[in-house]
């Protein structure tokens, strides 16, 4: 499947062209081996180390070089759910811990920018969630309300207040404290550079092509040869699941582009991230250089696009977004892109054990917030390994 097509931005990014991993035997047996080295997988990896754990991770491609590196970089603890809607899907104390997940993620997240990945350009920021119509000024404000009563770092603007701070007015926006940015393409190579120091054992080029569940183990047969593991974590992304069926997720596109720097960017409040409330929506942030990265228009296709004129398409409606908010600002599309995305049905990711196998577990963060997941998801699917109570597992488990 491909994944992504266009002109990517972040692997420009690297000091380093890729260097090539060592090559390492197999060893007769790993405690965990993680199919994916993207985002979720590595992170995975990140986590289970700090157990003492062995871990083996496999990818079919050069690792980092999947959905990752057509991936935006921006952090939230807000999700394409609100969290009164998530309230009244899933009741008022699973849905404010799940959010409460998502904010202690994002610190996290930088806890591993300061230690593993040092030159992934993590920077706090606060984000500008707009209410794209006057209908919508109902929906922020009862989300606002929600957010505060719940102790999240939350304000709320009037379009007036809208345009004390930014160059354009909409109705109302909900503004959240605490959030992030980052570099994905740097991040998840840093903490593959990381795992690989730490002793973790990185196959790549790598397909799995085949899978056997045995009393005391799991086999897992790949191009290069076989592995044995007590257990597997299927940290793959937006290719197809294993699981099959039992994932109620559907494979979407999506749109991104990044522009050359901009020289001056003091008429974007804080630098902040900015979305809206309709779906689905525009979001955009900016770059340690300078750079606006915007992305959206979402089409109901599993594939990555292959024309490069309907890239170009995209880039240029993409551009005209971004003048509407900011005109006084010189934008020059430098890269433009198309990249496959998972929706899950119930707008939560699946993180948890297979509900009929006894050793093999899945981290798929579908969902606008994927990173913010694979790093929640990776804490659970360690205490689950690790036959330690997680209450937490319950709210994303496969078969809910």
């Amino acid at each position: 499947m491909d994944l992504h097509n266009g002109s990517l931005f972040w692997p420009t990014t690297a000091a380093e062209t890729f260097h090539e991993r060592k090559k390492l035997p197999i060893d007769d047996h790993y405690d965990v081996l993680i199919i994916g080295g993207g985002m979720s997988g590595a992170l995975c990896a990140y986590t289970l180390l700090q157990e003492n754990l062995k871990i083996a991770l496999v990818d079919k491609r050069v690792m980092a070089t999947g959905s990752s590196s057509a991936n935006t970089g921006l952090l939230q603890f807000s999700n394409d759910i609100m969290l009164f809607e998530l309230i009244e899907q899933i009741g008022e104390e699973k849905a404010v811990r799940f959010y409460k997940l998502c904010q202690s993620a994002i610190g996290q997240l930088e806890n591993i920018a300061n230690t593993a990945a040092k030159d992934s350009d993590f920077i706090r920021r606060k984000s500008i969630c707009f209410a794209s119509t006057d209908e919508d000024i109902k929906k922020v404000q009862k989300e606002y309300a929600v957010l505060k009563k719940h102790g999240f770092p939350v304000s709320y603007w009037t379009e007036e207040d809208m345009k004390q701070h930014l160059p354009f007015s909409k109705p109302a926006a909900l503004i959240t404290h605490g959030d992030a940015e980052v570099n994905p393409f740097t991040f998840v190579r840093g903490i593959l550079d990381y795992v690989e120091h730490k002793g973790g054992h990185l196959f790549e080029n790598a397909e799995v092509t085949n899978v056997t569940e045995k009393k005391d183990h799991v086999s897992i047969e790949t191009s290069i040869g076989t592995f044995h593991a007590s257990q597997i974590i299927y940290a793959i992304g937006y290719e197809t699941p294993p699981i099959g069926e039992k994932i109620g997720a559907d494979i979407n596109r999506s749109y991104a582009i990044a522009t050359q720097p901009i020289d001056d960017l003091s008429e974007w409040e804080g630098r902040s991230l900015i979305w809206e409330t309709k779906r689905p929506y525009l979001y955009m942030r900016t770059t340690a250089d300078g750079r606006i990265i915007a992305g959206g228009l979402d089409e109901d296709e599993p594939e990555a696009p292959q024309s490069e004129d309907w890239i170009n398409n995209r880039a240029h409606r993409l551009k005209q977004e971004i003048e509407k908010l900011f005109p006084m600002m010189d934008i020059q599309i430098a890269y433009a892109w198309g990249a496959s995305f998972g929706e899950s049905l119930d707008n939560l990711p699946f993180i948890g054990k297979h509900p009929d196998k006894k050793r093999q577990y899945y981290l798929l963060g579908y969902g606008g917030n994927g990173t913010v997941y694979s790093m929640l998801g990776s804490h659970i699917l360690k205490d689950l390994i690790l036959q330690r109570p997680n209450p937490d597992a319950e709210i994303v488990k496969l078969d809910r």
